[in-house]
């Protein structure tokens, strides 16, 4: 069965460790926490402090995805916070071998992401050296935004190219009950949905819908 990882950028930051809370008990299988810097995007979201304070509220895995451009800086803080799955961009400023390499020498799961219009491709040198794929739907930066349909192609591309490599493929941006299952027959091993799930209460009504 598909995995629904709810991206908590659509939460309500007021009473976020309430919302973590209401995700453990809707059965969220992942914790989706968008970093943003500003310059890879033009956003800014969360810092390692909230991960920090959020982590007691939930013992689901946290991805914690990077949009920055120089992600180096920012790992081993996020590590500390509670990250199980640290995911920078392909497009980032850094040398991603070098990204991976302390992804892992901080002993967690290394996710590797594209944007819409970064090819397939680019990412076939990486992927024995790595645990996630994370295909961006939408622009990265802003939630809300309508599915590009290209990415079902990239989704089924990969699984083709991770054949019986053991890595997920999760896929971000404009997920709901219409997108999600052309998604899951592409291939797509976890759904980030961040406004349908909170838009459409209860969550466990709305996850539940994205699992069928």
């Amino acid at each position: 069965m598909v995995l629904i990882a709810p991206s908590i950028l659509s939460a309500d930051f007021s009473c976020l460790g309430k919302e973590i809370v209401k995700l453990n008990d809707a059965g969220a299988d992942l914790i989706h926490i968008d970093v943003m810097d500003g310059v890879f995007v033009p956003n800014l979201t969360f810092g390692a402090p909230v991960v920090k304070s959020i982590r007691p509220y939930s013992k689901l895995p946290f991805d914690v995805h990077l949009m920055v451009e120089k992600p180096s800086i920012l790992i081993k803080d996020f590590a500390d916070a509670g990250a199980d799955f640290i995911t920078v961009h392909l497009e980032c400023k850094e040398e991603i071998p070098f990204l991976i390499s302390l992804i892992k020498k901080e002993k967690k799961k290394v996710g590797l992401s594209i944007k819409p219009n970064t090819k397939v491709s680019d990412i076939l040198p990486y992927i024995p050296d790595i645990d996630l794929i994370l295909v961006m739907s939408v622009e990265p930066g802003f939630g809300g935004q309508k599915f590009q349909q290209e990415a079902i192609k990239k989704i089924a591309d990969l699984k083709e190219l991770i054949g019986r490599k053991k890595v997920l493929i999760s896929v971000d941006g404009g997920i709901n009950d219409v997108t999600a299952p052309a998604c899951v027959y592409a291939g797509a091993d976890i759904l980030v949905a961040g406004s349908y799930v909170f838009k459409n209460k209860p969550y466990k009504k709305a996850i539940e819908k994205l699992k069928r």
